[in-house]
């Protein structure tokens, strides 16, 4: 009997849970995420690069992120993460090169009571480029250091349980830098990466 009656009622608190209502996002709360991205270069370059034949690879890297609503609908989130290419040529590969691009974006949350809830943002990025080991003919390839561009953004959280969600998320960032050789203008190289991400989050 008493058997009977603990099977029910783990049944009923499962049955709840199933069927409880979900925990929206509300102005003034955090959301806090970690995502695995694939960040794909779309690269194009100019002058003496095209030349080159000058491409970048693809990278996978860990991601935080964080989202603070200012309303029920609008959420600012900072993005933060560090990628590392490889830039080739028809020459051969050129070097690597380390990417701290975070980006800010202003967000639109269609539906922050249900427990699938798509946005859509828009915002800007600043990349810094750092530990360049560039080189072409046995000479230091230099390249801009910064660079300013818009951000374009869509995703979804889906919540399996309270304040826990899953996340899926696009980006395409727009990115470019200068390239010099012994102080010539090699060109302009424009990297433009679509960055997809998986993760999950939690609110606060």
């Amino acid at each position: 009997m008493r058997k009977n009656v603990m099977r029910a009622a783990i049944g009923l608190a499962l049955l709840e849970l199933a069927c409880s209502s979900p925990v929206r996002a509300d102005q003034g709360d955090v959301l806090a995420r970690v995502r695995m991205l694939s960040v794909q270069p779309d690269s194009s370059t100019s002058d003496a690069l095209s030349s080159l034949g000058v491409g970048v690879n693809n990278s996978l890297t860990p991601e935080a992120d964080f989202t603070y609503m200012a309303t029920k609908h609008i959420g600012l989130e900072l993005i933060l993460a560090t990628t590392r290419h490889t830039i080739t040529s028809n020459i051969g590969t050129l070097g690597r090169v380390d990417l701290l691009p975070p980006t800010l974006t202003a967000q639109w949350h269609f539906n922050p009571e249900g427990k699938i809830r798509p946005y859509a943002g828009v915002g800007v990025n600043y990349t810094l480029f750092y530990n360049s080991s560039l080189q072409a003919g046995g000479q230091q390839v230099a390249i801009s250091n910064h660079s300013f561009g818009p951000a374009l953004q869509a995703g979804i959280d889906v919540q399996v349980a309270k304040n826990f969600f899953v996340n899926f998320d696009v980006k395409k960032l727009y990115i470019k830098t200068g390239a010099t050789l012994g102080g010539t203008s090699l060109g302009t190289l424009k990297l433009n990466p679509l960055i997809i991400g998986m993760g999950v989050g939690m609110k606060f």
